[in-house]
């Protein structure tokens, strides 16, 4: 731990992250109250263990794999399994969901996320698979690196950077539509 105070540390360092931390847990879960509990569980594992925090790594990836690993202990209570868990077949359960009653807007807090998604983007990014959503929401909203995904997903870098471009691509087609409406289109795009 970076400073002998743990309650200070904990509030300077790993309380602003709380809005993220939730938009992530809902994304997960697709539920309010699970996603409370979620980032409530994380609060209370990263406060309990902070002496594990490594100073100079970024404090934000740490909470976010502390919240990624209490989703699929949650998981794995639910479905009563004593069996390893792997997170992309947890996501893939989630998503395959028939009773899954998603809101017609996924609230993202514009400060967090960084930007104002519209109807549109908010609807397209709930369409993809949540292992790729998950990707986009890390990435694209939340800014981490890749390396910092690879280590809050549990997965190798290579399959961050192939997923991730899947998942854009994805959006890009569902998005087709909307963009063309504003006149953007694939000349003006330099991306």
């Amino acid at each position: 731990m970076p400073t002998d105070n743990k309650y200070d540390f904990f509030e300077k360092e790993l309380l602003m992250h709380i809005d993220a931390l939730h938009n992530f847990a809902f994304y997960l879960s697709h539920n309010q109250e699970e996603a409370d509990d979620l980032v409530q569980e994380t609060y209370y594992k990263a406060f309990k263990h902070i002496e594990y925090f490594e100073d100079g790594t970024n404090s934000k990836a740490w909470l976010f794999k502390i919240l990624k690993n209490n989703f699929i202990n949650d998981y794995r209570r639910k479905s009563r399994s004593l069996k390893r868990v792997d997170f992309e077949e947890v996501l893939r359960e989630y998503d395959d969901e028939d009773d899954v009653d998603l809101p017609d807007e996924i609230a993202l807090d514009p400060d967090v996320a960084g930007l104002i998604l519209g109807d549109e983007i908010t609807q397209a990014l709930k369409t993809i698979p949540i292992d790729y959503r998950s990707l986009i929401v890390l990435s694209d909203l939340e800014d981490f690196t890749y390396e910092e995904i690879s280590k809050i997903l549990d997965i190798p870098l290579g399959t961050v950077r192939s997923r991730l471009h899947r998942a854009r691509a994805m959006l890009k087609k569902k998005l087709y539509s909307y963009a063309k409406g504003f006149g953007i289109n694939e000349k003006n795009n330099k991306h």
